[in-house]
């Protein structure tokens, strides 16, 4: 039962008639999984906690970045360097002492998600690769747990319930993770849509818990931030695709995330004291594709400077006699770009410098 300070606290939403006194108990009865206290994540992660959720847990391995702040709502410049999961446990407490916050600074991997989802009822997918997305997907379904989905790229936005009541999974809509696909810290993301799905999502959370409303499962929903227009598909399951791709717990342990979503790091790359020596003896060409505001600058003659989205001008200027080595901010565009020349235009001598420029000083 509710204490009078929880209807008090609560009073705005007990009020509606799609939650009332029933629905509120309910909320405060339930437990969620948010998987990624980023972009998607703070928002869903401050809703749910206002809301009255009984339970949340908070899985990310990740620290707050400063390139975060502009999107990630829960931190502020003095929880730059912490664990997110347990700076977003902090503002969120502080926010409703009623909530159990369960922190999670790990990395979602098969054994994790077998031993942590059957311990909450809803889980949401807040994580911006498609090694883990496709993991949660896999992992409730063998579980029978619904997941809400969210993404943005850009100024663009979606949104879907997957494995509601054995609705269309994840696999459903996206049997193949696409070939390749670029990262906000590649192509930027505007900060307000981060906000305006993670509440959609939370909305999906609340309607599956309440029991109201139409849920979102076995339909997409697009949202264009710049048009402000939304869009939504319908899709259904598919039996084949389920069952091909997930037949048991082994099966699941033992399936190559990584592989599937071509998203291993290149072996191609060098260490930040391989880089020292090799500009220090001027026996490599940097190709550096960050944008013009990046920083720390790199004072070197044998440097061409040109954005990831132009990396395409960049081959024509490079060297087949000489060692190359790709610098970004933290390795990870220029990861891509180093499959890219290697693969399109077949250069042998290109490396990327392993975890970028930000957390090093040359």
């Amino acid at each position: 039962m509710l204490t009078a300070k929880e209807k008090y606290r609560y009073d705005r939403q007990i009020k509606l008639d799609s939650i009332g006194l029933s629905g509120q108990q309910k909320i405060t009865q339930s437990s969620v999984l948010v998987i990624g206290a980023g972009g998607l994540g703070c928002p869903v992660l401050l809703y749910l906690a206002a809301a009255g959720i009984g339970k949340i847990g908070i899985v990310d391995f990740d620290t707050v970045n400063e390139t975060n702040l502009h999107r990630q709502i829960l931190f502020n410049q003095n929880d730059i360097g912490n664990n997110k999961a347990f700076a977003a446990a902090e503002k969120i407490k502080a926010l409703n002492s009623f909530v159990e916050i369960e922190i999670l600074p790990k990395k979602l991997d098969q054994e994790l998600a077998l031993k942590l989802i059957p311990q909450y009822d809803i889980v949401v997918d807040a994580t911006d690769n498609f090694t883990t997305r496709y993991l949660i997907n896999d992992a409730c379904v063998l579980l029978n747990k619904p997941f809400v989905y969210g993404s943005v790229y850009k100024t663009e936005g979606q949104v879907s319930v997957f494995n509601y009541h054995n609705g269309p999974t994840y696999r459903c809509l996206f049997p193949k993770p696409p070939a390749f696909a670029a990262s906000c810290e590649e192509v930027g993301v505007m900060g307000v849509l981060c906000g305006i799905i993670g509440a959609k999502q939370t909305n999906e959370v609340l309607k599956m818990i309440t029991g109201n409303g139409d849920i979102l499962s076995g339909k997409l929903e697009m949202y264009d931030s710049m048009k402000a227009s939304s869009n939504i598909f319908s899709f259904e399951r598919n039996a084949k695709i389920v069952a091909d791709n997930l037949r048991n717990e082994t099966d699941f342990l033992n399936f190559d995330y990584a592989l599937f979503c071509g998203e291993q790091e290149t072996t191609y790359s060098v260490t930040p004291e391989q880089f020292r020596t090799w500009i220090n003896d001027q026996t490599v060409q940097i190709l550096d594709i960050r944008q013009e505001w990046e920083d720390p600058k790199l004072d070197y003659p044998q440097i061409i400077a040109m954005p990831f989205q132009e990396i395409e001008n960049a081959a024509p200027l490079l060297s087949r006699d000489q060692k190359i080595v790709v610098v970004c901010q933290y390795g990870t565009r220029s990861s891509v770009a180093v499959d890219y020349l290697r693969g399109k235009h077949q250069f042998s001598n290109v490396f990327h410098l392993k975890g970028g420029l930000q957390q090093y000083a040359f």
